[in-house]
């Protein structure tokens, strides 16, 4: 049986991706096969370490394990993110420390994740709701650049202002992120005050989220450019508001339609008539109840369930109708319920209860 990617990586489920990449850069480090020649556990370990943060690193991946675990997996062989090991070496090894080693080039900001919980008639009629992120916003003094106002930046010696530089492992030349510069070829003469060099500080922000009539429980909105700020001015992350919807004390959502288990009279089941039944933008309409009604019956109610997606149509409403007994009647009301039942000597009133069990 797989381990829990969290459990391998030593994090909490809640864990955010800086988190995430921290917990897999020290045990990266720890069990590298360079550090543990020979050491057959290391490497399996080792191996496990990069599966966990290359499944969880990745918010769809992720979003897929946390729903479906391993079995979200197993149709894909290396689909759950793993590495090819059958590869070069040289790629192995920019795929797994060239971040670690000092960048990966992209300093492209964090994407982020905020949940999101709404009502159904909310999901029904669509809504405008405000959120509040906590993030890394562009630092106001130096605009984001790292750099102290009124001063640059100077070509990388490491590099040499390429970003890239090479080292050699055994019989293979490896080239990797500059560890010195991050990949951008360049360094701070004098860094900003305010956020140290980063070009970022912590902020939170206030947004606006348009959720559209139709949503369903599950639904990712993504807000291009919400996330965390790239460092020293690169382009932001992204926001994805997952949607989940709260139950309904009265419907049940199946896909487009609702279902509404609805309570009526043993009189009004047996004899016929009308009834109100509520609605859940608000309001009532009638409905037709048929004489002999039993439990169980639906009524389906045309373009009164959700609304859809994509559309202006609806889906239906399907009223189950639940037949009521009497619980506590009083001596008049037992008294004719009693008579009721002399009545039915040939057991026309209730044929099933008469009939069941017979052959």
């Amino acid at each position: 049986m797989k381990p829990d990617y969290y459990q391998t990586l030593g994090v909490d489920r809640a864990a955010d991706a800086e988190t995430l990449k921290k917990a897999y850069r020290k045990l990266a480090m720890q069990y590298h096969p360079d550090r543990n020649a020979g050491d057959a556990a290391a490497e399996a370990k080792f191996k496990e370490i990069n599966e966990a943060y290359a499944v969880l690193s990745d918010f769809d991946k992720r979003r897929a394990y946390d729903q479906f675990g391993h079995a979200a997996f197993q149709q894909g062989g290396a689909g759950a993110g793993g590495f090819d090991f059958t590869g070069g070496f040289a790629d192995i090894f920019e795929q797994m420390f060239g971040e670690m080693m000092g960048g990966g080039g992209d300093a492209r900001g964090a994407d982020l994740r905020h949940d999101l919980t709404i009502t159904l008639e909310e999901a029904l009629s669509g809504v405008e709701k405000t959120v509040r992120v906590s993030c890394s916003a562009a630092c106001g003094a130096c605009h984001g650049s790292g750099a102290k106002p009124g001063t640059g930046y100077t070509t990388c010696d490491a590099c040499r202002g390429r970003g890239r530089v090479r080292a050699t492992q055994g019989f293979f030349t490896i080239e990797r992120t500059c560890p010195t510069c991050g990949g951008g070829g360049q360094l701070i003469k004098d860094p900003c005050k305010n956020c140290r060099g980063d070009g970022r500080v912590r902020d939170e922000k206030k947004l606006a989220v348009t959720i559209p009539a139709g949503v369903e429980d599950g639904t990712r909105i993504r807000l291009n450019g919400e996330g965390e700020a790239g460092a020293r001015g690169a382009p932001p992350g992204d926001l994805y508001v997952m949607l989940s919807i709260k139950a309904h004390p009265l419907f049940q959502r199946q896909g487009p339609h609702l279902l509404l288990r609805m309570p009526i009279p043993v009189t009004l089941a047996a004899l016929g008539g009308t009834v109100d039944v509520p609605l859940l933008e608000g309001g009532k309409t009638e409905l037709t109840v048929a004489a002999g009604t039993q439990t169980g019956t639906q009524v389906r109610l045309n373009n009164k369930g959700m609304s859809m997606l994509r559309g202006k149509n609806r889906g239906d409403l399907y009223v189950e109708l639940m037949v009521e007994t009497p619980t506590k009647p009083n001596a008049k009301q037992r008294a004719l319920l009693e008579e009721l039942a002399k009545l039915d000597e040939k057991g026309d009133l209730f044929p099933q209860s008469r009939a069941f069990g017979k052959t």
